[in-house]
């Protein structure tokens, strides 16, 4: 197992919930940082302390290696950096007991490592630092100032893996032969039908939690396509609104079209689906789930003319 250390000041709010880890791979002017190679060298297991505002907020395990990826949709943030990067899939959980560094940094100076520190010296972090290595001795000790929490997050942590092992099919076989698009736009476009990559990650951005069931458990919901994959542009493939987050019967009853719902979140129900199959899944038609952004809307409204029976 491996440490590593991640400067979130500007994305914490996006990587946190999303579930990934994103630099772009080189510096804006095409010279090499070692802060963006380090995403190479993280590994399914590693554990992740999420620094941001002066505390270590949150602790993450990773679940991928890293893969080319365009940038998520952060949104204003980031947007002087270059559009393809590397993006590592982690799963993160936000921490009760949030420790400011700085004021432990008495036991944490002898074990900071001489190149590519997280912190300076006086305990203030550094801006240029994103991702770096942290020596185990040096996560020991925070490990002991984060307490018992640690350990609970972790073992919580450990379960949080994709669940869905998808066979590549003839449509990804037709995708790996095209010659229009670059080897990264190839690998996530086929990520996407899967529901992993960066339309996962940018589907995390929009919906926390399977809005029927409520789980909000990754391993158990699915980044299911608004607008049916086969329908879209290869940019919203990858959109994230073009996505919900959905237990898998509600995934299928949504994908097949007996399941559908309006722009202010209210269920509809295909007169083709059995009232029994909707009782025995705990469906009720009468629910509303909340509102959509208007983004997803205009997928919507396609799913609601094209796909809803």
């Amino acid at each position: 197992m491996q440490y590593w250390w991640v400067n979130q000041n500007k994305t914490y709010n996006s990587e946190v919930p999303g579930g990934f880890l994103w630099s772009p791979k080189v510096k804006s002017d095409g010279r090499r940082n070692q802060f963006y190679d380090y995403m190479k060298d993280v590994l399914p297991g590693d554990i992740v302390f999420s620094f941001c505002d002066t505390r270590i907020k949150a602790i993450g395990i990773a679940v991928a290696t890293a893969e080319s990826s365009p940038k998520p949709d952060y949104g204003k943030s980031g947007a002087s950096w270059l559009k393809d990067g590397w993006l590592v899939s982690v799963e993160f959980k936000e921490l009760n007991n949030k420790i400011r560094p700085k004021n432990n940094i008495s036991l944490l100076l002898p074990h900071l490592p001489a190149k590519y520190s997280p912190l300076q010296t006086n305990g203030n972090g550094l801006q240029s630092v994103y991702l770096t290595k942290v020596p185990s001795e040096m996560a020991d000790v925070l490990i002991d100032i984060i307490g018992n929490e640690y350990f609970l997050v972790f073992r919580q942590l450990q379960n949080k893996t994709d669940l869905f092992d998808i066979t590549e099919d003839s449509d990804e076989i037709d995708i790996r032969g095209r010659t229009d698009i670059g080897e990264t736009t190839i690998d996530q476009l086929i990520k996407s039908r899967r529901g992993q990559g960066v339309f996962k990650a940018n589907v995390r951005l929009n919906e926390k939690c399977c809005r029927i069931t409520k789980i909000c458990d990754q391993k158990h919901l699915i980044a299911s396509h608004i607008k049916p994959w086969k329908d879209c542009t290869d940019v919203e493939k990858l959109d994230g609104c073009n996505g919900l987050l959905l237990a898998p019967h509600i995934d299928h009853l949504f994908d097949k079209g007996y399941l559908s719902f309006e722009d202010n979140g209210d269920i509809i129900c295909s007169s083709k689906l059995s009232h029994d199959v909707l009782q025995a899944w705990s469906v009720s038609a009468n629910n509303n789930v909340g509102p959509f952004n208007s983004n997803q809307k205009n997928y919507l409204r396609y799913h609601r003319n094209n796909v809803f029976k």
